[in-house]
Order: C-alpha cells, then sequence, then structure tokens
C-alpha cells in the first residue's frame, strides 16, 4: 500500500496557487489566517487528504478541502485535480462587491467636470463676478 505523502500546510497552500509566494502563505499561518478542522495553525503543520483548510484573507474566509497533497507547485488549470474549493456563495460575493470598487466607473455628474461641463459653468456664473450680495 503506497504511503500517504505529509506535506506542510505553507507549501501545499504555494502549490495550488492560494498564497502567490511560500511566504506570504507562511506569514498567514503565523498570523492565525489558516484553519485547519477549526484550529488555528503554524506553517510547518503537515496536512493528508480529507482535511478541511480556512484561508481568511479579509474580508472573504475560503474554505477548501484537500483531495490529495502535492509538493511542487502546479499549474492553476491543474490546482483543481489537489483542492476543491468549498467557500460560500456568500463569501464569494464579499469578494465581488470588494473587486468592483476598484473598477473606475464613476456615476455621471461625479468627480471632475469635463470640459464642455466646465465651459458651461464658467458662462453660467460670469454674471455672478459683480455681484456683492445684501
Amino acid at each position: 500500500m503506497p504511503e500517504a505523502k505529509a506535506i506542510r500546510i505553507d507549501k501545499f497552500l504555494w502549490s495550488v496557487r492560494i498564497f502567490k509566494t511560500r511566504s506570504i502563505a507562511t506569514e498567514a499561518c503565523k498570523k492565525g489566517r489558516v484553519i485547519i478542522n477549526n484550529i488555528q495553525v503554524k506553517p510547518s503543520r503537515t496536512i493528508c487528504a480529507g482535511e478541511i483548510i480556512v484561508v481568511k484573507k479579509p474580508p472573504v474566509s475560503f474554505t477548501f478541502r484537500v483531495i490529495e497533497p502535492v509538493e511542487n507547485r502546479v499549474g492553476a488549470k491543474l490546482a483543481g485535480n489537489y483542492v476543491e474549493d468549498l467557500t460560500p456563495e456568500e463569501e464569494k460575493h464579499k469578494l465581488e462587491l470588494k473587486n468592483a470598487g476598484f473598477a473606475g466607473y464613476r456615476e455621471k455628474g461625479t468627480g471632475r467636470p469635463t470640459k464642455k461641463e466646465r465651459r458651461d459653468l464658467d458662462s453660467f456664473f460670469d454674471g455672478f463676478d459683480d455681484f456683492q450680495g445684501c
């Protein structure tokens, strides 16, 4: 019977592309943002197949199930073969709301006026320069 692999959690999170670098994964573990089976873990904690991992990346908490531990970094398309995403839809919606704020969209009429709007404002306020009030 083949021996079950035991891989460090920080290395696994980096391998399946949950974190961009292994040092970021290590820091997340040290800060208590990685939870396995409802217990905060250290970076050296080993994982096995079937364990549930919760990764907190504020404002979202991602939930994953380990399908098979992998030691080397895999491509983004292959990451789904090793980890199953169990994140609830409410959490994914929080991520969409966070990302929507950086889209660069603004309502018409807010922010800096266009050149035409500025010229219209200048012509409207031309007669008010000499007005002193009561």
